[in-house]
């Protein structure tokens, strides 16, 4: 299939990389920076200090704002907006994981933009630009620092929306690994999950495909699969660090998805709702509930299913001799999908709503499938198309 491949973000990798965030932003043209993080671990850490001293040392007067918390608030988004407009802020810095990067987008669209900025995750409207931005990385998870997308909770309703557009990709991207080793290895691991499923995300579709895209995305789930076990045996390994922080930014800045109709993404629509309901990390969130999903849709192309089981996990017919199925291809693709949920378990990941903590009652589900239908107005996902109902029978499945 034709595509279109845009991907801007200048990025500095390595050890000490956080101390050229002013030289960048200069470099950028920005002249009063909002900084933007979360908790008190950038504090904490000294990776605040140390970027505060690298504007400083370039001249550039800042305004900074924390408490970004996982799953970014719409709240924080509209505190921000309106600092930046007070301070007459031209730059963003986001300083932090995905969510704060997330939330930095958001308030980048609402200073470019006239008029509420949800109504860009609403779907009423479409964003005309978004304020510069910047990241200085310290969870190797969501890919945002080179992404298009952004994805904000709303506390009214708890709704849980993303926006993608090419205005808020990050004009640059500081990425030094040491930054991550500190991590609790839940957060490591949730991370690693949604490195994959970005990935996978794209690689199971209807239409399209090249060879060489295949084998990125196959070489890059193989390359985290590997590591996340490294680091859950050593967390302080550098070099493994190292190589699931640069598999981020590859896994959602489109290159794995170039010649595909896109890709199949109603597990991370689905995951959404339990993060907007009960709050859990989006990594965990996914893996709790891919393992369902991919049993529900697996027959309308189990080939696709067959060929990850092959490609990912090494996997040929006989290893799907066990299965019940009706092809071949199906039995290998259920294979693959025990495989996966097989890795999930050794890393410490969920494979069901149970073991992610959560015991949603029948309610709830509906509930959740509805706003992730939004109210019956859309489908979701490409391998089969899934309305509401559908949704809530995989909820219903991924209770365990």
């Amino acid at each position: 299939m034709n595509f279109e491949y845009f991907t801007p973000t200048k990025v500095v990798f390595g050890k000490g990389a956080e101390s050229r965030a002013g030289e960048l932003i200069r470099e950028q043209g920005g002249h009063k920076v909002l900084i933007h993080y979360g908790g008190g671990s950038v504090v904490r850490s000294g990776l605040l200090d140390k970027v505060c001293a690298s504007l400083k040392n370039e001249g550039l007067p800042y305004v900074t704002l924390g408490g970004v918390v996982p799953n970014p608030r719409l709240s924080k988004v509209r505190e921000g907006i309106q600092l930046c407009r007070e301070e007459n802020v031209d730059f963003l810095l986001a300083v932090g994981g995905g969510s704060v990067i997330d939330s930095t987008k958001a308030i980048g669209y609402g200073l470019a933009n006239e008029g509420d900025v949800w109504d860009f995750y609403d779907y009423k409207r479409k964003a005309a630009g978004c304020a510069p931005i910047g990241a200085v990385l310290t969870i190797a998870a969501a890919g945002s620092e080179m992404s298009d997308s952004s994805v904000i909770t709303n506390e009214n309703g708890w709704v849980k929306r993303g926006y993608s557009s090419n205005y808020c990709r990050c004009r640059f991207a500081v990425m030094d690994p040491e930054l991550t080793i500190t991590l609790p290895d839940y957060q490591t691991q949730s991370g690693c999950v949604d490195i994959m499923m970005h990935t996978m995300g794209r690689y199971f579709h209807q239409d399209g495909g090249m060879e060489l895209t295949d084998g990125i995305a196959v070489a890059l789930i193989r390359t985290v699969m590997k590591n996340a076990k490294i680091l859950k045996e050593n967390p302080s390994d550098y070099d493994a660090r190292a190589e699931v922080m640069w598999a981020s930014s590859l896994s959602h800045n489109g290159l794995t998805g170039c010649g595909t109709d896109g890709g199949d993404w109603a597990s991370h629509q689905i995951e959404h709702e339990l993060g907007g309901m009960f709050d859990v990390a989006h990594g965990a969130g996914l893996a709790a509930v891919w393992g369902s999903w991919a049993r529900y849709v697996y027959q309308e192309c189990p080939e696709r299913f067959a060929s990850f089981a092959r490609q990912v996990f090494d996997l040929d017919e006989a290893d799907g001799g066990g299965q019940t199925a009706a092809s071949p291809d199906a039995s290998l693709a259920l294979a693959g999908i025990e495989a996966m949920e097989d890795f999930y378990r050794s890393v410490g990941m969920p494979t069901s709503l149970k073991e992610l903590g959560i015991d949603p009652t029948e309610e709830q589900i509906l509930e959740m499938a509805d706003k992730c239908s939004i109210h019956g107005g859309r489908t979701v996902g490409v391998i089969k198309k899934l309305n509401a109902e559908d949704v809530a029978q995989i909820y219903r499945m991924a209770k365990g």
